[in-house]
């Protein structure tokens, strides 16, 4: 594995026909670091690894083959780092991504039951998303996108607080009911918002504002997103200002092949997202996203040298969107279902980290423990989806808390709007199987 200073980008001249005339005499400015007496017209650069060896595209760091074995190649400083990854690091690691689609089978199944408005899976992401979560501290504070509940698995959040925010009910203590589902918030995870990109200038804001916090020194900002994120211009503003400002940051792309619909082939012509790091002068990995060791080890060695030279960090993790985008999204329109199940049987993370499990000697995982787990996990995740279902919504009249001090014109104009129109259409059949819904109901909303 290689970071910015490691693989080292150099240009291969060939000589012009013609080249521009030089004077002696002529200064070289100072903002000039390397010059050329001819022009130099290129579209990438190539790669020198530790090893010396050359590479036409950025290679991405991997430890385990697609059977869970430790490739032949890795040795030395890797290898001795994998070897010490604690077992019980490597337990949590597999059952926290084991515990990932039993959440989404259950809600995904859920949402097309009408029981819940809208949800987002993680299927096929498991690696890269529990093994970067494995290499954070617990109080780094993550900007997430909206497929990283993983993060919070790891961090051991409540089912039971999960489940709230998904249903929007009056035990939602993070986002009072007002988010879309997986919308989550909690300490150390900034609550998470629908529209693109928002969150990456916000962790470079964060992490200046951790750069200049005494007693914050040992901590870091972590930032998700997709590959399809990098094309919004807050992308390119957050990552300039992050290279600029400095500050600890890890910035950490999921390139799942999708935006949406739209596949990666439309979205960029260069070398990935990787390549556009160097450009902003970020120390930059790629990294097999379907390996959770080898995430996890990069992840372990990019937050150590954010917070060590507090600056940004660039870790882009080659994976594959195997769900849809979300419920709202059929993916068989775009793309055929043979193509899907080809990866699910060829380059599933889950396999890979089981039967590297399974190979320890001891043993660290086995089938029994393997139904045993299923079954715990289910059974604790419906009895939470259970709970959060039946309860009720927060009283209405709390969509008007938190938004100023106190309550501006526009916000009691809507209040007397909502409660002239539930005065009038309140006993109708539809409203008021609605309002039942929530704390109070009519009568509480109604009451001066």
């Amino acid at each position: 594995m290689g970071f910015g200073r490691a693989l080292v980008p150099h240009l291969a001249v060939r000589p012009s026909q013609r080249a521009l005339s030089t004077s002696r005499a002529l200064r070289t400015p100072s903002s000039l670091p390397v010059t050329s007496q001819q022009p130099v017209f290129f579209d990438r650069i190539t790669l020198r690894g530790p090893d010396n060896k050359e590479y036409d595209r950025i290679p991405a760091f991997r430890v385990l083959d697609g059977e869970g074995n430790v490739l032949d190649t890795v040795e030395g400083d890797w290898l001795k780092a994998l070897q010490e990854i604690p077992e019980e690091v490597l337990v949590k690691m597999y059952a926290t991504m084991l515990r990932l689609p039993a959440l989404d089978t259950i809600l995904g199944s859920s949402q097309r039951q009408g029981r819940i408005s809208f949800y987002l899976t993680s299927h096929g992401e498991e690696g890269a998303i529990v093994g970067s979560a494995a290499a954070w501290d617990n109080t780094d504070e993550v900007f997430a996108q909206y497929r990283e509940v993983g993060v919070l698995l790891w961090r051991d959040w409540p089912l039971s607080t999960l489940m709230a925010q998904v249903f929007a009910s009056a035990s939602d203590v993070t986002t009072k009911g007002r988010q879309m589902p997986c919308h989550y918030g909690a300490e150390h995870f900034h609550t998470i918002s629908s529209p693109l990109a928002t969150q990456i200038p916000q962790a470079a804001g964060a992490a200046y504002a951790l750069k200049r916090t005494p007693g914050r020194e040992k901590s870091c900002v972590v930032c998700y997103m997709g590959e399809g994120s990098t094309s919004e211009g807050d992308f390119h503003a957050g990552l300039n200002m992050a290279s600029v400002l400095g500050g600890p940051v890890v910035f950490f792309v999921r390139n799942n092949g999708f935006a949406i619909s739209t596949p990666a082939s439309q979205q960029y012509h260069g070398d990935g997202i990787a390549a556009r790091g160097p450009g902003y002068g970020i120390e930059t990995v790629r990294v097999d996203g379907n390996d959770p060791l080898a995430v996890y080890l990069a992840c372990v060695e990019a937050r150590k040298r954010a917070v060590a030279g507090q600056c940004p960090i660039l870790i882009e993790a080659m994976t594959y969107r195997v769900g849809h985008h979300s419920t709202s999204d059929d993916s068989s329109a775009y793309r055929s279902a043979a193509a899907v199940e080809s990866i699910k049987k060829l380059d599933s993370p889950l396999f890979r980290l089981r039967r590297y499990l399974e190979s320890r000697s001891p043993p660290l995982w086995s089938p029994a423990l393997e139904e045993s787990t299923k079954a715990t996990d289910k059974k604790q995740i419906m009895a939470a989806f259970s709970v959060a279902e039946n309860e009720k919504k927060p009283p209405l009249d709390a969509m008007w808390e938190d938004v100023y001090e106190g309550m501006e014109r526009p916000q009691r104009e809507q209040r007397e709007e909502l409660r002239r129109l539930v005065g009038k259409w309140g006993e109708t059949k539809g409203w008021k199987k609605e309002l039942a819904r929530f704390q109070g109901g009519k009568e509480a909303f109604l009451k001066d």
